[in-house]
């Protein structure tokens, strides 16, 4: 295999993406890294791809698989099965390879179907209109405590069964279990150990009560096929529930957030949301493409695959930047430009493959419902200039959003 870049200038960009402020505008440093080259090489060795085409082919094709638990005893973490937040990420399907990937996606695929997706619209809408009258009458308001958690935290909160009241407590535990996503130290693993372990033991106490009274919901239907021939253990039937919990909501909030702050940088854009609902769909993908809510994905290759021209062989590990493909010239023209209606749209915000996000029909349709909603109800709508982001690249976002209402 040819030399893969690695050269001063490409261990800076990277470096710099790994802190502030290259987390909170990573483009122009994803755009030099593809100048560079198409796969350049990190100082750990992982080899990194920036161009669509090839992220696309990372996140899709089988010959590339997640890297496997085991893989943390070469990054100091043998003892990966002793801690709450690693045990719990990894032996959910979300970093699970086939058959076991297989076996438990196809139990619970079938709460995400699009006409059961569909099927919540009138939910939902009810939903945004509660919470944009919660936001009519106040000069100003924090987006992202007043709608944009509350939203998908109760759509997923009902659809898996975890009371409203107990909901708004699980964002600071699933924002400090998800940060071992981004890189994992002892500092992070000391705040996302507890978090994950007391997402596990209340999401135990719930699953106990499905035991003795089942109800009309995932956590039910979870223990249900538990129960029925022993196709989910304990463990992952707490492990999922905790995953699609917190996958259920994070990225929906990421994706408010990110998609109302692009849209008020393009006022005309913001309006023309407002005049024009049709649009929900196309601006929805438009939005996921432009501020992506997930920036990047890891794979480990299992078999030789060509990336950037060059032939990488087997055990390579391969990080694609998935918002640097949404940016990708050669797929989006002017890339940076924010275009509502623009056409033929398909960014990689979701994945692909057999990990193609599970909640993506149920993210869409928040998003569709919720920001021609908020355009029509506040168009002068504004940026007070009072943002915290959250301190991420894997999973971009805002903690707090303040905006003027009127």
């Amino acid at each position: 295999m040819p030399d893969i870049v690695q050269n001063p200038e490409v261990l800076a960009l990277l470096d710099e993406l790994t802190r502030m402020p290259g987390r909170a505008d990573p483009y122009p440093r994803y755009a030099r890294l593809r100048e560079i080259s198409p796969v350049v090489r990190a100082d750990d060795g992982a080899l990194v791809v920036t161009g669509y085409g090839d992220c696309a082919t990372v996140v899709r094709d089988p010959r590339l698989q997640h890297l496997p638990a085991d893989m943390l005893a070469f990054v100091g973490f043998p003892d990966w099965r002793e801690h709450p937040a690693l045990h719990q990420l990894f032996t959910s399907m979300l970093t699970l390879n086939p058959p076991d990937h297989t076996r438990l996606r196809r139990l619970v695929s079938s709460a995400f179907t699009p006409r059961r997706v569909e099927a919540l619209r009138p939910a939902i809408e009810r939903m945004v209109q509660d919470l944009l009258d919660g936001m009519d009458g106040h000069d100003e308001v924090d987006f992202v405590e007043a709608f944009a958690f509350p939203l998908p935290v109760n759509v997923i909160g009902e659809l898996l069964g975890v009371p409203a009241q107990e909901r708004a407590g699980f964002q600071t535990l699933v924002r400090d279990w998800t940060q071992v996503l981004e890189v994992i130290t002892p500092d992070v693993l000391a705040r996302a150990d507890p978090a994950a372990a007391a997402i596990r033991d209340h999401l135990a106490g719930l699953v106990e009560q499905r035991r003795q009274r089942p109800t009309d919901d995932l956590l039910s239907a979870l223990v249900q096929a538990q129960a029925a021939d022993d196709r989910l253990t304990d463990e992952e039937v707490l492990s999922n529930a905790a995953l699609l919990f917190a996958a259920g909501f994070e990225t929906t909030t990421n994706l408010l957030a990110n998609g109302v702050v692009a849209l008020l940088h393009h006022p005309e854009q913001y309006a023309l949301l407002g005049r024009r609902p049709d649009l929900a769909q196309p601006a929805v993908e438009e939005l996921l493409r432009y501020d992506s809510p997930v920036q990047l994905s890891s794979r480990v290759v299992t078999a030789p695959l060509e990336l950037g021209g060059v032939t990488v062989g087997e055990g390579e590990r391969v990080v694609a930047y998935l918002g640097a493909g949404n940016h990708d010239p050669a797929r989006f023209p002017d890339p940076g430009a924010l275009r509502l209606d623009r056409a033929d749209n398909a960014p990689l915000s979701f994945g692909g493959g057999i990990h193609y996000c599970l909640g993506a029909p149920l993210a869409r349709l928040e998003a569709q419902i919720a920001l021609p909603a908020l355009a029509r109800r506040f168009p002068s709508l504004a940026l007070t200039g009072q943002a915290q982001r959250r301190d991420s690249l894997s999973l971009k976002g805002y903690t707090s959003l303040r905006l003027r209402t009127g």
